[in-house]
C-alpha cells in the first residue's frame, strides 16, 4: 500500500475497532467516507492541534454526527486526542462520546447528531467569517480568511432545516462554504430510493450552489480536484456529491443498511481486515509511517497558526485601533458605560408593549455592542428587532461593492441585520453556528408560538452553552384576533424545561430593560426574552420596587402594609399588571397580600436559599400564581395549598381584552380566587 491508502485504512480500522470495543456505534460511514475525509484533512484543512481555538482556522463540521468514530480517528492521528480516549469510545467520562460534543472534545467544532443541524450551523459559521472579514481585513492585512467545511449525509439533506439553510446560503453567496456529501444511498431503514427521489444536484443548483460530482469516493485525485474547484469558487457555496459505499470493505455488509448503525461482529471485523489487507491484531493498530505522515501534516498546521499569530501582531502594530477592536470582539466585551444609555421609562397607566420597549433598549445599547448581529424570521416590523443604521447582511452587488472597512451600506457583508426569511428552523441553527464561530453575539426573533420551529436548535444551544439571545414576542393569548394557531399556551412552560436555557418574561418596559441587561451579560448558555404584543402599564417604581429586582429572577414588587402577608400573589410578564390591580383591591379590603414579580425561574433558582426564603416565606402556604399560559411547573412555587391561574387549553379568536376577560385574567377574578382560597366570599 502507498501512504495514502495505508492512512485511509488506518482511519477505517481505528473506527471499526472503536465501535467493536464499545459494542455500540456506526461503522458504515467511517468505512465509506474515510477517503474524502483524509483528502480534506491532510491536503486542505487549515487547523492547529496545539491551538484548537485558533480564530482563523478552517472549521470542519461533521453534520452526520453518527459517524463520530471517523472524526475521533482523525483527531487522534492529528494530535488532538490520546489513544486511550479512542479506546474509551462511548464510555462514561470519555472525550469520545457517541456523537461529537462541543466543549467535551478538542477539535470538535459543534455538537452534532440531530441530522441537518450541523449543515445549518456551518452556514452560520460561514456567515460569521464573512461578517468579520469585511469589518477587520485591510489591504495587506487579511486576518480573517478561512473556509467552513462539512461532511453531510443523505439524512442531513432530507431534513427541512438543511433545505432552509441551503436556500439562504445560496442567496447570500457564501463562497467559502464547502460541503462533502456522502452519497451512499443508505439510511437506517433501508435504501434511500424508498424516500429520496429528487435529483439532489439540481435542487442545490436551484438554491444557487456550485455542485460537483465525484463518482468514485475512493478516487483521491478526483476528490482533491473537486475541493480545489470549490475553493476557487468565490460567489457560491459548494456541494460535492461523492458516491461512496457504506461499510466499504466489509464482506456481506457493504452497501447494506445493517452497516449503518450496528457494530460488526468479531467475524465480520476479521473479514473486513483481511479484505483490506490489515493485520487482525493488535486492535487500534497504527503503522509507524502513518503516524509520521500525520505528524508532518499536523506540524504544517502548527506552522500556519504561528504565521497567523505573527500576521496578527503586525496587524495590531500597523492598525492599533483595529487591533484593540479585534480583541474586544473576540472577547465579546462591550464598550465601557454601555448601561448608562439604556432608557428609563416613566410610569404610564396606558403603557407600552414590551416588544416596543425592547426595540428601543436594543438600539440604545447596540453602539456599545458592535458585534451584536441578528434579525428575525421575516418579522422585523412586529418584533422590533432592527438594528438602526447598521445595514443589512447581504451579498454585495456589482453596483455596491463595499470597500474593506467601509461603513456598512444597504447591501454588504458588514451589515448587522440578517434577513433570515420565513425560516425559523434555519435561523435557530445559524445563530448557533455564528456563536460557535466566535467574534459575534447573535440574536434571532420570531413570535413565541413559532419557537417550536427552533426548539432543536435551542436545545443544542443550551447543550453547548452558547451565547445566543432569542427575542420571542406575541407571548400570550393577548395577541388577540389571530387566534389559537398564533397564541402560545404551552410555550413558556416548554422552554423552561430545557436545561441551561434562561427564560425571562418581563412585566413592563423597565423590566424589559433589565431583561436585556441580563441577556447581554449572560455568558453561559442562551437566553430567551418573552415580550408582549399588547401595551402593558409601566409600573410606578416610586411606589413599588425597582425593576432591577429582575436580575434575581423574582422579587417582592409590592408587600403587605403589615409586612406579614397571609397570601402571596406570584406572576410574570403582562399578567403582573393585572396582579398588581388585584393586589391593590385585596389590600384595600384588609387582606395582607404580597405581590411577587417572577420573570425568570432560572435566575431565581441561582439565588442563595436565604433570598429564596425571604421572597417566599415558608410560613405563608397560601399562594396564587397568575400567568396566561400552561400551568405546568408553577405548582413548585405555589405548593400544595396554593392555586394556579393559567390556561391548559387552546385560545380563541377575539380581541385581546375579550380573551383576557373570558379566560379569567382580570383583577376581579384574581381577587375572587384569592378570597375563595382564604375561605372568604365576595
Amino acid at each position: 500500500m502507498n501512504i495514502d491508502e495505508l492512512s485511509i485504512n488506518t482511519i477505517r480500522m481505528l473506527s471499526v475497532d472503536m465501535v467493536q470495543e464499545a459494542n455500540s456505534g456506526h461503522p458504515g460511514l467511517p468505512l465509506g467516507a474515510a477517503p474524502m475525509a483524509y483528502v480534506l484533512w491532510t491536503k486542505f484543512l487549515k487547523h492547529n492541534p496545539q491551538n484548537p481555538q485558533w480564530p482563523d482556522r478552517d472549521r470542519f463540521v461533521l453534520s452526520a454526527g453518527h459517524g463520530s468514530a471517523l472524526l475521533y480517528s482523525l483527531l487522534h492521528l492529528t494530535g488532538y486526542l490520546p489513544l486511550e480516549e479512542i479506546k474509551r469510545f462511548r464510555q462514561w467520562g470519555s472525550k469520545t462520546p457517541g456523537h461529537p460534543e462541543y466543549r467535551e472534545t478538542p477539535g470538535v467544532e459543534c455538537t452534532t447528531g440531530p441530522l441537518g443541524q450541523g449543515f445549518a450551523m456551518g452556514v452560520g459559521m460561514a456567515m460569521a467569517e464573512r461578517f468579520l472579514a469585511v469589518h477587520f481585513n485591510r489591504p495587506g492585512h487579511e486576518i480573517v480568511d478561512h473556509f467552513t467545511y462539512g461532511l453531510v449525509s443523505d439524512g442531513d439533506l432530507m431534513e427541512g432545516v438543511a433545505a432552509e439553510a441551503a436556500s439562504l446560503a445560496g442567496h447570500l453567496k457564501l463562497g467559502k462554504l464547502i460541503y462533502l456529501y456522502d452519497n451512499n444511498s443508505i439510511t437506517l431503514a433501508g435504501e434511500t430510493r424508498l424516500v429520496f427521489t429528487e435529483d439532489v444536484t439540481k435542487r442545490f443548483e436551484a438554491y444557487g450552489w456550485q455542485v460537483q460530482s465525484v463518482e468514485d469516493g475512493n478516487n483521491l485525485e478526483a476528490l482533491a480536484i473537486a475541493i480545489e474547484n470549490a475553493r476557487a469558487e468565490g460567489s457560491r457555496p459548494s456541494l460535492i456529491c461523492v458516491r461512496t459505499h457504506i461499510g466499504y470493505g466489509s464482506p456481506g455488509k457493504q452497501d447494506t443498511f445493517e452497516a449503518h448503525g450496528s457494530p460488526l461482529s468479531p467475524e465480520e471485523v476479521a473479514a473486513t481486515k483481511r479484505n483490506l489487507g490489515w493485520p487482525l491484531e493488535p486492535k487500534f493498530f497504527i503503522p509507524g509511517e502513518v503516524r509520521a505522515h500525520f505528524r508532518d501534516m499536523a506540524a504544517s498546521g502548527v506552522q500556519a497558526g504561528e504565521e497567523w499569530k505573527r500576521k496578527l501582531d503586525s496587524y495590531a502594530m500597523a492598525l492599533p485601533d483595529l487591533g484593540k477592536k479585534w480583541n474586544q470582539w473576540m472577547k465579546l466585551e462591550p464598550s465601557a458605560g454601555w448601561e448608562k444609555d439604556i432608557p428609563v421609562f416613566a410610569a404610564d397607566s396606558k403603557g407600552t408593549a414590551t416588544r416596543a420597549a425592547g426595540g428601543k433598549i436594543m438600539n440604545a445599547v447596540a453602539p456599545y455592542f458592535p458585534f451584536l448581529v441578528g434579525g428575525s424570521a421575516d418579522l422585523n416590523p412586529s418584533t422590533n428587532t432592527v438594528l438602526k443604521g447598521r445595514g443589512n447582511f447581504q451579498p454585495p452587488t456589482a453596483e455596491n461593492t463595499p470597500v474593506q472597512g467601509a461603513e456598512a451600506g444597504p447591501w454588504s457583508y458588514a451589515g448587522a441585520n440578517i434577513h433570515f426569511g420565513v425560516r425559523e428552523h434555519a435561523m435557530g441553527s445559524i445563530l448557533n453556528g455564528m456563536a460557535l464561530h466566535g467574534g459575534v453575539l447573535p440574536f434571532g426573533s420570531t413570535f413565541l408560538v413559532f419557537s417550536d420551529y427552533m426548539r432543536p436548535a435551542i436545545r443544542l444551544a443550551a447543550l453547548m452553552k452558547l451565547r445566543v439571545i432569542y427575542v420571542f414576542t406575541h407571548d400570550s393569548i393577548a395577541l388577540g384576533e389571530d387566534g389559537p394557531t398564533h397564541q402560545p399556551i404551552e410555550h413558556a412552560a416548554s422552554l423552561r424545561t430545557i436545561p441551561g436555557l434562561t427564560v425571562i418574561r418581563p412585566a413592563d418596559a423597565n423590566e424589559a430593560a433589565e431583561a436585556w441587561k441580563a441577556a447581554l451579560q449572560h455568558r453561559e448558555g442562551p437566553a430567551a426574552l418573552l415580550m408582549t404584543r399588547q401595551a402593558v402599564p409601566v409600573i410606578d417604581r416610586t411606589r413599588f420596587a425597582a425593576a432591577e429586582g429582575l436580575r434575581r429572577g423574582a422579587y417582592v414588587l409590592a408587600d403587605s402594609p403589615s409586612g406579614h402577608p397571609k397570601v402571596l400573589l406570584i406572576s410574570s410578564g403582562s399578567e403582573v399588571g393585572l396582579a398588581l390591580q388585584a393586589y391593590q383591591k385585596l389590600v384595600e379590603e384588609g387582606i395582607s397580600t404580597r405581590l411577587i414579580s417572577m420573570p425568570s425561574w432560572e435566575l431565581f433558582e441561582k439565588q442563595p436559599d436565604g433570598y429564596k426564603r425571604e421572597v417566599f416565606p415558608s410560613g405563608v402556604p397560601l399562594r396564587v400564581s397568575i400567568e396566561a399560559g400552561a400551568t405546568q411547573g408553577w405548582h413548585k412555587y405555589v405548593g400544595p395549598e396554593g392555586e394556579v391561574i393559567g390556561i391548559d387549553h387552546f385560545g380563541a379568536s377575539a380581541p385581546a381584552k375579550v380573551l383576557l376577560e373570558k379566560f379569567g385574567f382580570v383583577p376581579e377574578n384574581i381577587a375572587r380566587r384569592v378570597k375563595n382560597l382564604l375561605g372568604l366570599r365576595s
